[in-house]
């Protein structure tokens, strides 16, 4: 599928689509970020966005919103539109039946029931189609990380983060851990939490912290689901997370074969639901429970467990995307904890390197984001 240079004034529309997309975001999965923009005789008509998943898409919300008749117009999209029926009717249905002119598209959608059908539908139609590259392409496939990656690998997209002291300690020699961001960091963090499908823990974290692991911000659409990496299956059932598991806010457990089947069937007793993977080791078990949640259609995980459940996700090669808080204080100490445990790397030149990174100041603390993969 061959990519075409955007004119300057087809980006600013599909920059325009791009911004209008990410209004959603927390929202619509499993559904990707979308935004549409319907131009007429260099007037914008009509604009929309996929708000939710099950309601309609941000073409026939931009169709739906345009002022005047979009016959013969350029409709802009962030992603290829959808050709298959789902919850919703496809929107190659609507773009032909609107009698749409000319669809420039910022990024393919990669899942197996699209791919570019949807545009081959609307060439065959005689709709003219234009899939762009450069910076356009970039940003679309950006937003859409989760929803690329689960497409291509049926896993989760793993955003791990982490709040450390500038001398790269998470915890001092007796655990102590609260609290090393600030107060605006942590509603940060509370805030990906809204927007990712589920966080996740590992055994040790929720024995010591009893945590809730909801995302307590004003405007939340959804909690994500609550996952702990749990071997023999040894959450407590008076947890915090136990007793609030429910429908609305789920707890997943993932553990091995060899967990006793007296406390799986216990926590599935008490509405947990309990995922048993194979893998004799730890990063070998994590890839599994990825694949499980996967499954569930789980697209993105914000990894929020401790040194040792962290090392294990990149002994698997699965951390996508790093957002590490720095405070300004050291805390020094052979024994206090480092960020990172597990088998880790011999020689500099075998780590792994970022392909992007940000910094940002967040009142007295810096957050640096850095990508590691792009899909």
């Amino acid at each position: 599928m061959g990519q075409t240079l955007a004119t300057e004034r087809d980006e600013r529309h599909l920059f325009r689509a791009i911004e209008l997309a990410s209004e959603a975001r927390g929202h619509t999965s499993p559904n990707p970020l979308v935004g549409a923009v319907i131009v007429k005789n260099g007037r914008t008509i009509g604009e929309g966005y996929h708000t939710a998943a099950g309601a309609p898409h941000a073409e026939r919300e931009a169709l739906a919103a345009c002022s005047e008749d979009p016959s013969g117009s350029t409709l802009y999209v962030s992603l290829e539109p959808c050709a298959h029926h789902g919850r919703t009717p496809p929107c190659t249905e609507a773009i032909i039946g609107a009698h749409i002119a000319r669809v420039v598209v910022a990024s393919e959608d990669p899942s197996a029931k699209a791919s570019g059908r949807g545009l081959g539908i609307l060439r065959d139609e005689g709709i003219q189609v234009d899939l762009t590259g450069g910076v356009c392409n970039k940003q679309a496939r950006l937003i859409n990380q989760p929803f690329r990656k689960h497409a291509k690998t049926g896993r989760p997209l793993v955003v791990w983060k982490a709040a450390m002291t500038l001398d790269g300690k998470v915890a001092t020699s007796r655990g102590d851990s609260k609290w090393i961001s600030g107060t605006s960091s942590r509603a940060r963090a509370h805030r990906w939490r809204a927007e990712c499908d589920a966080v996740a823990v590992g055994i040790g974290t929720a024995l010591s912290d009893d945590p809730q692991l909801t995302a307590r911000v004003e405007g939340v659409y959804r909690q994500p689901r609550r996952v702990v990496f749990d071997a023999e299956a040894r959450l407590p059932v008076n947890s915090t997370l136990v007793r609030s598991a429910s429908v609305e806010t789920p707890v997943t457990v993932v553990c091995s074969r060899a967990a006793s089947r007296t406390h799986v069937t216990a926590l599935e007793t008490a509405g947990v639901e309990v995922l048993m993977v194979k893998g004799d080791t730890e990063p070998a078990r994590v890839a599994a429970g990825l694949q499980e949640l996967g499954a569930l259609e789980v697209q993105s995980v914000l990894l929020e467990g401790g040194p040792h459940l962290a090392g294990a996700f990149m002994d698997a090669g699965e951390i996508d995307e790093a957002r590490v808080f720095f405070a300004p204080m050291l805390a020094g100490g052979a024994r206090s904890r480092g960020a990172l445990d597990g088998q880790g790397v011999e020689l500099i030149d075998q780590a792994r390197r970022a392909v992007t990174t940000s910094v940002e100041q967040i009142d007295e603390d810096v957050l640096i984001s850095a990508r590691f993969t792009e899909w």
